[in-house]
Formats: C-alpha cells, sequence, structure tokens
C-alpha cells in the first residue's frame, strides 16, 4: 500500500488541487480512487493548532487530485450506533 510510503509516487506529480472533496473532472468522491498517497512529511498547523495533510486520490477516470485532511467530510459511520461487545463473564450483582 503507497499510501503512508514516505515518498510520493510519480501520478502525485501532476495533481490539481480539488475546491471540493472529490475529482474535480468527473466529480467522484475519494472511496472511488484507485490509489491514495497522505503526505505525512509536511503537516501543516491551523490556527487551532490541529495538523492536516495533504491527500493525493488518482480518479477512475485517471486524474490525480487533492485536498486537505481537514476537508474530508464526515464519514457516515460516524453517526452509526454500535453492538456492545458481549461482557466477558456474568456477574449476578450488576443491574442488567
Amino acid at each position: 500500500m503507497e499510501a503512508f510510503d514516505p515518498n510520493p509516487p510519480a501520478w502525485t506529480q501532476k495533481a490539481i488541487h480539488a475546491s471540493e472533496f472529490g475529482c474535480p473532472v468527473c466529480r467522484a468522491n475519494s472511496k472511488t480512487a484507485t490509489r491514495v498517497w497522505i503526505n505525512r512529511r509536511s503537516p501543516v498547523f491551523t490556527e487551532d493548532r490541529r495538523r492536516k495533510w495533504q491527500e493525493f486520490y488518482l480518479c477512475e477516470c485517471q486524474q490525480a487530485w487533492w485536498a486537505w485532511s481537514s476537508d474530508r467530510p464526515p464519514s457516515e459511520l460516524a453517526n452509526q450506533e454500535r453492538e456492545l461487545p458481549p461482557r466477558p463473564f456474568f456477574n449476578p450483582f450488576e443491574d442488567l
């Protein structure tokens, strides 16, 4: 997986900055990208001292694009309820 490789792949050299978090040519989202690389060597610090990185994507349409990690939309998994794992043992004194 090249996403965390410290050296940028050749396809990132022609990447264009996407004003919206998606391919600027065909409007596909980042989930359909065929390749991904995160520039973790050069984080940028925001005013509130948070880090953000350049995320590079190679779209199915062969357009390379990049956007800031802070521009990524929230995951739909963030709002899903999670099942609690089973209890490791039965405690008769615990309220159910």
